[in-house]
């Protein structure tokens, strides 16, 4: 089989998460090569909100697979728009991170422990919301950065704590700095979050093969579940959304929230057998219906981001070259 051109942004974490399926790929006995791309959300300071949402981190890979620039593409799979891209397939999820959201906090504190008033940063709408609604008297403070900035500011006193994803500390070594892991069934995580999507052009049966063997059949089903929650509930990147599923014993256990128009939060939890794909956006297409119904009466949530938010994600920003706390890391 020839050498891989594998698409990457050009981050640390990014990378990192590149490299990572680059060895899985090296291990089945292929050849591989990272071309490293820079995209619009890395160059911009702009809120993501206004330059197009988590998608401006996928265009560019997308753009060089489409061209035969490169031969795959690894995204965090947070940052993947929910509708399909024509010509290419989500070839493999790999073995999903955790998917929770930590603190890393000045003095080792919980979110409990940090004083009243406490200043915490996040640009994510999801965990401001979850934020507030566990503790109203905090001032939660929109940041921007890569996952070593964002931590200095907690470090450096600066801000009192900020919120990240714990996938990006797990795959950049560093999870050892958060003071506390939430709860997903609480702070429930981003749609996709810790998961990573290998794109590449779907006519491209060599590549479709190589990929196969990477995928994790229970941790798709589970994304597809939270993938179509966003996509029915048309939550666009500044709304606050969470979704987390997990596969078990041939049923999918579905933990959603959203933030009402009245600020409220809104929390469903379901479970029920999801054998392939379609059981799973099926399952998550009903939990978006009811709650659409329920709560912003059949009308969408879309909501104009808060000042200076950005989508809930991470992987880094511009500051390292650039991903953002898209979480991709973050």
């Amino acid at each position: 089989m020839r050498a891989l051109r594998l698409g990457t942004r050009r981050s640390a974490l990014a990378t990192t998460q590149s490299g990572w399926v680059a060895d899985l790929l090296r291990r089945g006995g292929h050849e591989v090569e990272l071309v490293e791309i820079t995209t619009h959300g890395d160059v911009s300071r702009a809120p993501l909100a206004t330059i197009g949402g988590t998608g401006v981190f996928v265009s560019a890979l997308r753009e060089a697979l489409v061209a035969d620039g490169v031969d795959l593409a690894v995204h965090s799979l947070k940052d993947l728009p929910t509708s399909p891209a024509d010509g290419l397939a989500l070839a493999a999820v790999p073995a999903r991170e955790d998917p929770r959201d930590v603190l890393v906090a000045s003095g080792g504190r919980t979110l409990a422990q940090l004083p009243a008033g406490a200043r915490v940063g996040t640009g994510s709408p999801r965990r401001r919301a979850l934020l507030q609604a566990l503790r109203p008297d905090l001032e939660v403070v929109a940041v921007r950065g890569n996952i070593d900035t964002r931590i200095g500011l907690a470090t450096s006193g600066e801000l009192d704590a900020v919120v990240l994803a714990a996938a990006g500390l797990a795959r950049t070594g560093r999870l050892a700095e958060a003071t506390e892991v939430f709860d997903a069934d609480v702070f429930v995580p981003a749609p996709g979050q810790g998961a990573l999507a290998v794109e590449c052009r779907a006519d491209d049966a060599e590549v479709v093969a190589a990929l196969a063997a990477l995928d994790s059949p229970a941790d798709r089903l589970a994304v597809a579940a939270e993938r179509q929650v966003l996509s029915g509930l048309e939550a666009g990147c500044s709304a606050p959304v969470g979704a987390h599923a997990r596969a078990l014993e041939g049923e999918l256990d579905l933990r959603v929230v959203v933030q009402a128009p009245s600020g409220e939060l809104a929390r469903r939890a379901v479970r029920a057998p999801a054998a392939d794909e379609g059981a799973a956006r099926e399952l998550g297409a009903a939990v978006a219906a009811d709650l659409l119904a329920a709560v912003f009466g059949g009308r969408s949530p879309r909501a104009p981001a808060a000042a200076g938010g950005t989508q809930d994600h991470p992987q880094d920003r511009p500051d390292d070259g650039p991903r953002p706390d898209s979480e991709s890391g973050s």
